[in-house]
């Protein structure tokens, strides 16, 4: 017998031939169905199905992230704002007076100043860091892992290239951890565990109550004549966080004035917790520069996408590509093809595109300026980085 599609079994099949006769005639009358249902479609809705569906499901999967960012100001609120404290300051005004101009008084001798950083691989821009902060800090202090904080085990370069930094020998309290990351588990909570760390470290290094702490990433730097101002200024806010002039890859490409996580803090024992989050409601203007991912060597960038807390962002491989890596350091473009994290449409859309490099090399680290040769790759029209 020949049952309906073409599918033929012999008589002297049992039970099971049967079950596969009428599993076939199923399947060849399905495919019938479907071709009738789809030789009614008119082209408006084949386009629909075979064009427009399958275009949107490739968008929403190549730019999904891009729409979630877009959409940000209909799901989430902007923060509480900062209570911003104008800052005032020249070479030529006197501490007493500049203390007066921020409504502080002035102390007979100026506090102890603890600077603490967890450190990854930013070599340049620690050397940048401590040669600007050095005339004001008490002693520094520096906790360096052999992974990650996703888990990707590294070398402990500042060990390797200690000699470097023989000019905070004498004032340096140094420390190691071998990474404790877990498969599965989010980056932050490795990071949270190092920043703890941090904590034991500062009490090692002899930090008392009164002394005041910075609290930053290593590419966060405050700028000398501020911490001079804290240290000698009476009546400061005991906990200020500071706000720092944004540049992405080199001191070429400024974003915005909306770094606040730097933070100093005069110290309480039993209360003071080293962290990288907002602690407070006051915000010192112009307190530094913030210069993310501004490193020498390709491979640096390729380093960090891959091993920082926000790796999940590297959602394709080529964007790991040298190449791709190069033209976007040189366009002021997103390694990671993102929109702006802003809080309103109008943000959003005026920072839309790559940021417009600037040619100023006014009121930056004088260390910086007096070595430009060795750091030049950090300048205005220096944006061609070495590979290796």
């Amino acid at each position: 017998m020949m049952p309906e599609g073409g599918y033929y079994c012999s008589k002297k099949s049992d039970d099971i031939c049967e079950d596969v006769c009428g599993q076939e005639a199923r399947a060849a009358f399905s495919m019938s169905r479907l071709r009738c249902v789809l030789r009614g479609l008119d082209f408006k809705s084949y386009l629909f199905l075979f064009v427009i569906v399958p275009t949107c499901i490739l968008g929403i999967y190549l730019h999904g992230q891009k729409i979630t960012y877009f959409l940000r100001p209909i799901w989430e609120k902007p923060p509480k704002p900062f209570h911003e404290i104008p800052h005032y300051y020249h070479e030529n005004v006197s501490m007493e007076h500049l203390c007066k101009l921020h409504g502080w008084g002035i102390r007979e001798s100026p506090r102890r100043v603890f600077d603490a950083v967890l450190f990854s691989n930013e070599l340049d821009i620690l050397s940048i860091r401590w040669k600007e902060l050095y005339p004001y800090i008490t002693q520094f202090v520096l906790l360096e892992s052999n992974s990650t904080f996703s888990g990707i085990p590294k070398p402990l370069d500042f060990s390797i290239h200690k000699d470097q930094f023989k000019f905070v020998e004498n004032r340096l309290t140094y420390g190691t951890i071998g990474g404790r990351f877990r498969k599965g588990e989010n980056p932050f909570v490795e990071e949270a565990y190092q920043r703890v760390v941090l904590d034991q470290l500062l009490r090692i290094a002899g930090i008392t109550d009164d002394d005041l702490l910075i609290m930053s990433d290593v590419d966060e730097i405050p700028s000398g004549h501020t911490i001079n101002l804290l240290r000698w200024c009476d009546d400061t806010p005991p906990i200020l966080h500071l706000q720092l002039k944004n540049y992405l890859y080199s001191f070429e490409f400024f974003m915005d004035t909306k770094s606040w996580r730097a933070s100093v803090h005069r110290y309480q024992k039993g209360v003071t917790r080293y962290g990288h989050f907002r602690q407070a409601d006051v915000l010192l203007a112009d307190s530094g520069w913030h210069c993310s991912f501004c490193f020498r060597h390709v491979s640096e960038f390729i380093f960090k996408m891959k091993a920082y807390s926000h790796n999940d962002r590297v959602r394709f491989s080529h964007y790991l590509n040298p190449k791709r890596i190069q033209d976007v350091i040189c366009k002021g473009s997103d390694l990671f093809d993102m929109l702006p994290e802003e809080y309103t449409f109008k943000e959003i859309i005026g920072k839309l595109g790559p940021i417009p490099p600037t040619y100023s090399g006014v009121h930056l680290p004088a260390y910086l300026l007096e070595n430009a040769d060795k750091y030049k790759y950090l300048l205005p029209g220096n944006c061609q980085r070495e590979s290796g």
